[in-house]
């Protein structure tokens, strides 16, 4: 690793810290924005604002050349109920940083912010860069990535930030849930009743237990389909018109979500009702030059069943990153500090192999 990329690391490390300080739920990222755009600022980033989203072109951008997004968020969730320790104060004990965000997804974007420094005055790169360090991503909010899309440049290939072990996402599930409801007829508890809705939904949820998708995705595997919430009834003595159920469907890059949702009204034995078609599945090339690069550095690809901002994206896009997802969203959250200093070093070494 080179002086200039040893303090360029050792920065990001640091603007990690003053992040995790900060609380930025989903819709209160104001003042993270600041921050972000401070320390762009600081190395002679020109950097724009829309709402909470903080982008920036490298100086060279050129029209004619495609376009490489380099994205990851700056929102949280709220802690854990289980947190022993101050979510917001970050601080490193035995080479773990901990801190609310710290791997999900603070390490991924202060490591693509440092990247893009790295490469921001370079000449003759095959292609522009375009960083965005975005809102909303844990409630795929409208003032994510997904507002800030259409006032950007058309996006040719993409990388988002996500904890993968710096391993390639290759292909990403989107998702679909569905209000399903299960009739029957409402009736006095005493009294005989041969169409009660709750018995109805035996039925139903063996429906559900049993189906499968036929279309098997060779970096996704199949659609997982599981109800996830069942409501009904008031009271004791009350029969209710109607089961109300949850369903949850992983959907794979072998279908559209508007292709599950038409197939799942036409043959689920209950009425079922889409809450959103936009979250859909992503995937990329396995033999883009992008994946190829990260190949030849001895990283792995794999297929992840977990969602992200390439959900908002209908150009080909990998998920990358330093951290383990296996610890988003999970108290006393943590990243180990050479994570971060390994994924900058790789990200370079990545980009350096295929925008040459």
């Amino acid at each position: 690793m080179s002086k200039s990329q040893d303090i360029l690391t050792q920065n990001a490390i640091e603007l990690l810290q003053e992040l995790i300080s900060i609380p930025s739920f989903s819709g209160e990222e104001d003042k993270t924005a600041d921050a972000i755009a401070a320390f762009l600022n600081s190395f002679g980033v020109e950097t724009h604002r829309q709402d909470n989203n903080i982008y920036a072109f490298n100086k060279h951008y050129d029209e004619s050349k495609p376009n490489l997004l380099l994205n990851s968020h700056h929102d949280t969730v709220k802690p854990n109920s289980a947190y022993t320790k101050d979510p917001f104060h970050p601080h490193i004990e035995e080479g773990k940083l901990f801190g609310l965000g710290s791997n999900d997804a603070g390490g991924c974007l202060v490591s693509l912010l440092a990247t893009f420094v790295h490469f921001y005055g370079k000449e003759g790169l095959s292609h522009n860069l375009i960083m965005a360090a975005t809102a909303e991503e844990e409630d795929a909010g409208e003032k994510s990535l997904r507002g800030l899309l259409p006032i950007l440049p058309h996006i040719d290939v993409a990388v988002v930030g996500e904890p993968t072990l710096m391993d390639l996402a290759i292909a990403e599930k989107g998702l679909v849930v569905f209000d399903a409801v299960v009739e029957g007829t409402p009736s006095h508890a005493a009294h005989p009743n041969d169409n009660n809705a709750i018995y109805n939904t035996i039925e139903v949820l063996q429906w559900f237990k049993d189906y499968t998708f036929d279309k098997v995705s060779e970096a996704l595997g199949e659609v997982k389909m599981t109800v996830t919430q069942i409501n009904a009834g008031k009271q004791h003595n009350v029969v209710p018109a109607q089961v109300d159920l949850v369903v949850d469907v992983r959907v794979n890059d072998c279908y559209t979500n508007q292709e599950i949702a038409e197939m799942l009204q036409k043959e689920a034995p209950c009425k079922m009702t889409p809450r959103s078609l936009r979250l859909n599945s992503s995937c990329i090339d396995p033999n883009h030059d992008l994946v190829k690069s990260g190949v030849a550095l001895g990283r792995k690809t794999y297929g992840s069943p977990t969602l992200s901002d390439q959900a908002a994206l209908s150009c080909q896009s990998v998920k990358l990153g330093p951290g383990d997802s296996t610890r988003s969203h999970s108290a006393d959250e943590f990243i180990y500090v050479n994570e971060i200093e390994e994924g900058i070093d790789l990200y370079i070494k990545i980009l350096s192999g295929f925008l040459q």
